[in-house]
């Protein structure tokens, strides 16, 4: 007998619902964040169960990785293109999960991709460096706004970079100004210590694919645009047109139009936001560095 399982999730515990081909449930327990537990309660039945729909929200990289190794067939449910619950008068935690459940027996879930489990860990390195570097950035205009508050001298973000104690002995006599911009200073260094290390690493464990090759021949893409391209992509064959690309990237507008009025916009949110990041930092690096893009 085909069963079909949903699980909903939560932040400390998930709903796990097993459905019949009758779309009756057969089995619906909450469980704690524990894989043995969840792999557990889903074992009496592996031999028939189709498939598990697992909502692709913030926590579910170690329980699908857990459901791949025991062999289940996983479908990652994007929860923003779900159909609603019309008809349905009450909903909780077990009705969510019945939800995809019932989906996934009709074929009607809209699955996300899973990235291998090697890809994805390269991935969150990327990922965790984004924040580092904003930082970075931040702190580095407040030292530059700092510096010109007390001297009036401004300096290249390089020449800031390379300040030393000794160097800013002159420019600030009085003891107070010097250490606020010397600690201010440190941070800068270390948070661009961290993100070149991130930088590195990412470099190390990349895979050179023809795809990450291509990219960089494109004006304005170096190698850590090509980068994210590659690892929040995944596998190209995802996008068959320019325009699922283009979508996918938030490059193409979202708007409803009737009779010729603008009634609204529509998910502006759809796509990948370090694609979308890539795209806008595509444009200014090929004016900035191609000769080709500074001629255009």
């Amino acid at each position: 007998m085909p069963l079909y399982g949903g699980i909903a999730l939560h932040a400390n515990n998930r709903v796990v619902v097993l459905l019949t081909e009758q779309d009756q449930v057969l089995s619906h327990r909450r469980l704690a964040h524990h894989r043995p537990t969840i792999l557990a309660q889903l074992d009496p039945y592996q031999a028939d169960l189709t498939g598990v729909v697992v909502e692709s929200t913030s926590n579910w990289y170690w329980l699908v990785a857990g459901l791949l190794e025991a062999g289940s067939r996983v479908h990652l449910a994007n929860p923003a293109a779900m159909p609603p619950y019309n008809g349905l008068t009450y909903t909780d935690d077990r009705a969510d999960a019945r939800w995809l459940a019932h989906g996934l027996r009709l074929g009607v879930v809209p699955a996300g991709y899973i990235d291998p489990k090697a890809e994805r860990a390269v991935r969150e390195i990327l990922r965790q460096r984004a924040p580092l570097v904003r930082q970075q950035t931040a702190h580095g205009r407040s030292l530059h706004n700092l510096l010109v508050r007390q001297t009036g001298v401004r300096l290249s973000a390089k020449r800031m970079h390379a300040l030393t104690l000794e160097a800013l002995e002159p420019l600030l006599p009085e003891p107070t100004p010097v250490l606020a911009v010397t600690s201010r200073l440190a941070v800068v260094h270390c948070l661009g210590q961290q993100s070149q290390t991130l930088a590195k690493l990412v470099q190390t464990r990349l895979q050179h694919t023809s795809a990450y090759e291509q990219l960089q021949t494109v004006d304005g893409i170096g190698t850590m645009l090509a980068q994210t391209i590659v690892l929040a992509t995944g596998d190209m064959r995802r996008c068959p047109t320019v325009g699922h690309d283009a979508s996918y990237c938030r490059c193409v507008t979202s708007t409803t139009i009737r009779k010729g009025k603008r009634k609204g916009r529509g998910n502006v949110n759809n796509g990948h936001p370090s694609l979308a990041w890539a795209s806008r930092e595509a444009a200014p690096c090929a004016i900035r560095f191609s000769p080709r893009g500074q001629r255009l």
